[in-house]
């Protein structure tokens, strides 16, 4: 008898550990995000309000949305995620010799 409640509380402590491992690493993931956020990015609010990003202030924790020209200033908590980054860091894939997927229509 004690040797089962032995193994489960072993299993018990182990399902917490690997719980709070992920809970980290997504809480990490999403500081890195919101630090990599500048000028030019496409984010969606926890309200689910898109916009455009126009100001990030890390050490006041603030960010300035462009929402059709109305500039709205959030904290930095209230970006759900990035819809997309800046056009500058994306850069296409076409290998030489190639051509792109989009082709000019005659």
């Amino acid at each position: 008898m004690n040797a089962t409640i032995l193994i489960m509380l072993v299993m018990m402590a182990g399902m917490m550990y690997f719980t709070s491992r992920s809970q980290k690493k997504q809480a990490e993931q999403r500081q890195n995000q919101l630090a990599q956020l500048k000028k030019g990015d496409e984010v969606v609010t926890i309200g689910g309000m898109y916009a455009v990003v126009d100001e990030v202030n890390v050490d006041a924790k603030t960010i300035v949305l462009d929402v059709d020209g109305v500039y709205l200033t959030f904290e930095l908590s209230a970006i759900k995620r990035v819809v997309t980054p800046t056009t500058s860091d994306l850069t296409p894939v076409v290998a030489e010799g190639e051509s792109s997927a989009v082709e000019e229509v005659e």
